[in-house]
């Protein structure tokens, strides 16, 4: 399994009722879809917390159209909460992002 070179470890005390939280780097893994006869790549969040343990698995299908997946302390949340938590755990950067200059 791939990891995310962009991701590292978060921490916060409480997001969505979960306290003391800690998020590992992200992993790349293979996945199947019931829509798709292909394999395709899929993130895996897995995070720690008071509560127990889980992972948030986000396939990104298009630009525009990801689905996530609860595990462990995530299971039966709804796609909305679990994109809130997997968004806030990221580790954002304070630099620009990477931009490549228009030549001609």
């Amino acid at each position: 399994m791939a990891v995310d070179p962009g991701a590292s470890p978060a921490e916060t005390k409480d997001l969505s009722g979960l306290t003391g939280l800690c998020a590992k780097p992200r992993e790349r893994l293979p996945i199947r879809t019931r829509s798709s006869g292909v394999t395709q790549s899929a993130w895996r969040l897995e995070v720690s917390c008071d509560q127990g343990t889980g992972a948030i698995v986000v396939a990104e299908v298009s630009p525009r159209e990801s689905y996530y997946r609860g595990e462990g302390v995530f299971l039966g949340w709804t796609q909305e909460e679990l994109a809130a938590v997997h968004d806030a755990l990221l580790r954002r950067s304070d630099e620009p992002p990477f931009e490549l200059p228009q030549l001609g």
